[in-house]
């Protein structure tokens, strides 16, 4: 059998898979989910199902298999995908709400000005400024930024620190005298 044959035996399954269980789907997903989520998770139960046509009990070399050998396996796939999409939908809710109370405890914009900050961010290169903002934003330790940017915590560790030094020479804070310390105090001229 050519690779061709094989991809139209495999859609042929598929749709006759599609056929029966779509419906009985679409029920079960209307049942279970809001009216505005259903189609999208039948979608994504359906790509599941068109990547697992072979794992699909019952849904043999018959175009059009029974739908009492099928269903309940796709009904599992379908609660899957219901899990899923519930999952999504509360992390972007909580996203929502984190946003909401960050911008409720932000200060007005007319208070404070950090246009020379934002500029000085600006001159940096884009993965200078990312682990900077991780580190100084986030809080996150250069172990942490590691992670989200799969860089070494030690390369983490040297491109914050020569960051935070552009920064500094960037907004002019780099003072050459220590306060609090006089010049050559504690050294010897000898």
């Amino acid at each position: 059998m050519t690779e061709e044959e094989a991809r139209r035996k495999q859609r042929a399954r598929f749709e006759g898979l599609a056929h029966v269980v779509a419906a009985p789907l679409h029920r079960y997903l209307l049942r279970r989910a809001r009216p505005d989520l259903v189609d999208d998770i039948l979608a994504e139960t359906m790509l599941v199902l068109w990547r697992r046509i072979d794992d699909v009990p019952g849904a043999g070399t018959d175009s059009v298999p029974e739908p009492d050998d099928v269903l309940p396996w796709c009904y599992g796939v379908a609660r899957g995908c219901l899990s899923n999409a519930r999952r999504a939908d509360g992390r972007r809710l909580r996203l929502m709400e984190r946003l909401i109370r960050t911008q409720e405890a932000r200060p007005p914009a007319g208070d404070t000005d950090h246009s020379d900050l934002h500029a000085a961010l600006d001159t940096l290169a884009a993965l200078d400024r990312e682990v900077l903002q991780l580190w100084a934003w986030e809080g996150l330790a250069p172990r942490q930024i590691a992670d989200v940017t799969g860089m070494t915590s030690n390369a983490v560790s040297i491109r914050l620190h020569r960051a935070k030094k552009k920064l500094a020479a960037q907004l002019g804070r780099k003072d050459t005298d220590r306060s609090g310390h006089r010049t050559g105090e504690g050294r010897s001229s000898q």
